[in-house]
């Protein structure tokens, strides 16, 4: 994945986190950075100041200036509960492992959010057409134990160890975790658009123009399902229900990467 995609993709998040509207500092993480990109980003930023830090299960980045770095066993993070204003997690959960793992992903997330934190959230769709990993139509349509035996047959790999969600899985699971959420499709191509190819025939005929209501509904269908996480108020003596259901001590053997 090229550092310049990363940068692309970085200042689509400072956007729809609207994060120059923050007071400064900010503490800033990111779960599975890869690349480090998008940490690097955030850490030399110019103008706003943050404290970033990164983790990874395994390290492959291109890009090491200007945030730590934490190598990790699992989706547990080693960090103190509600310490960032801030939380990423690109393209990420579909790769932590089974259902039990994306809950605790999220869960963990939740943890070390501060209450008034804002999170971003970016998962494949499983209905998207073609599958972006092995570029292979209706791979994530079939059952996950066909899914494999396809990428063998294709001669694209060994085994899809990925696990997109859909709308109707994802959603209550995030409000499981103790988030709210708002989809941010229209946002997201918006920002895309006129990041990286604001004179595309498709973007100024049509994208440009449909409403977020439009963008809300199609969000079943669309490839991408980006959201804004913020976590919900909890009243004084109440737990989260992750917390008391959810452990958070497994190990993963999936590998995240950057999309």
């Amino acid at each position: 994945m090229d550092l310049q995609s990363r940068d692309a993709k970085a200042r689509k998040i400072e956007n729809l986190l609207s994060l120059r509207e923050r007071d400064g500092p900010l503490k800033i993480l990111e779960v599975g950075t890869g690349s480090g990109g998008i940490a690097s980003y955030f850490g030399c930023h110019p103008t706003l100041r943050c404290e970033v830090d990164a983790v990874d299960v395994s390290d492959s980045r291109q890009s090491k200036e200007g945030f730590r770095f934490q190598q990790v066993n699992g989706v547990e993070l080693p960090f103190p509960d509600a310490v960032y204003d801030v939380v990423i997690s690109n393209h990420v959960i579909e790769h932590v492992g089974d259902h039990d793992a994306q809950r605790q992903h999220l869960a963990e997330l939740h943890r070390v959010i501060k209450r008034d934190g804002i999170g971003y959230l970016a998962v494949p769709n499983r209905w998207q057409l073609v599958e972006p990993h092995y570029r292979l139509a209706f791979l994530s349509w079939l059952p996950e134990r066909w899914r494999s035996a396809y990428v063998r047959y294709s001669g694209r790999g060994q085994d899809y160890d990925c696990r997109p969600l859909t709308v109707r899985v994802l959603e209550p699971m995030i409000a499981e975790a103790g988030f709210r959420c708002q989809q941010q499709l229209g946002r997201a191509v918006r920002s895309t658009f006129e990041l990286e190819r604001p004179g595309a025939l498709s973007y100024r005929t049509i994208l440009k123009h449909l409403p977020d209501e439009s963008y809300r509904i199609l969000r079943r269908v669309f490839p991408t399902l980006i959201y804004l996480l913020t976590p919900k108020v909890v009243q004084r003596g109440a737990s989260p229900q992750h917390a008391q259901s959810i452990g958070l001590s497994n190990s993963l053997g999936s590998i995240w990467h950057d999309e």
